[in-house]
């Protein structure tokens, strides 16, 4: 199977948020799709490790912050790339609550979904969760963000590795006499000071 198939797939990028009790948490996912209509109800899937998959099982309600294009990439890190196990990643933002006592984003986000379980899936890796929506606000008139778009401007680039450095000539360390050419024979001898090939040394072009 060609898995790069699957990448032809549109998505979007939300902040989901979670709630069991006192605890609560948020993580990043690219899985959200309206199922039905009446009653509205959306469908997440969310990594079955992830702590905000323990909490939605655990408090049966989630948030869905639809994120919008101008999201700066540590925002994106913040809620995606640590886990809610090792660190409290509300600890000091001043995020806002929904009905449903569920917190969400309210910069870079162009609407919130609130939703209450009514079903779920367990896919092996993911849990599939169905949501009937509770509530909905529009935040703003900003384009969603998609995946593809994070992928291709807002994700940094790995830095370019430096390009490989050729060896073009030998120099002599004693007397500064160049032999050309990429390979110094073993049994070389400098023709102005009669040193031997250790004690030449590579010149890089």
């Amino acid at each position: 199977m060609d898995n790069k198939a699957l990448y032809k797939l549109a998505y979007g990028v939300f902040l989901l948020g979670a709630k069991a009790g006192d605890k609560k948490n948020a993580c990043i996912t690219n899985t959200c799709i309206q199922v039905a209509g009446n009653p509205t109800r959306v469908a997440i899937a969310v990594i079955n490790t992830n702590y905000t998959c323990d909490l939605i099982k655990e408090g049966g309600v989630f948030a869905v912050s639809i994120l919008d294009k101008k999201v700066p990439f540590e925002t994106l890190k913040h809620f995606g790339m640590q886990s809610g196990r090792d660190v409290d990643k509300l600890d000091g933002l001043p995020l806002p609550e929904d009905v449903n006592g569920v917190p969400y984003m309210n910069w870079n986000c162009c609407a919130v979904l609130s939703c209450k379980v009514v079903d779920s899936m367990d896919l092996g890796s993911h849990t599939l969760f169905i949501g009937e929506v509770v509530d909905a606000v529009k935040q703003s008139d900003e384009p969603m963000l998609t995946y593809d778009y994070y992928q291709s401007d807002i994700k940094p680039k790995p830095a370019p590795k430096p390009e490989e450095k050729k060896v073009v000539a030998w120099k002599c360390k004693i007397c500064g006499y160049i032999y050309e050419g990429s390979e110094l024979p073993a049994d070389f001898i400098c023709p102005i000071c009669g040193h031997d090939a250790s004690d030449f040394e590579p010149v890089y072009g």
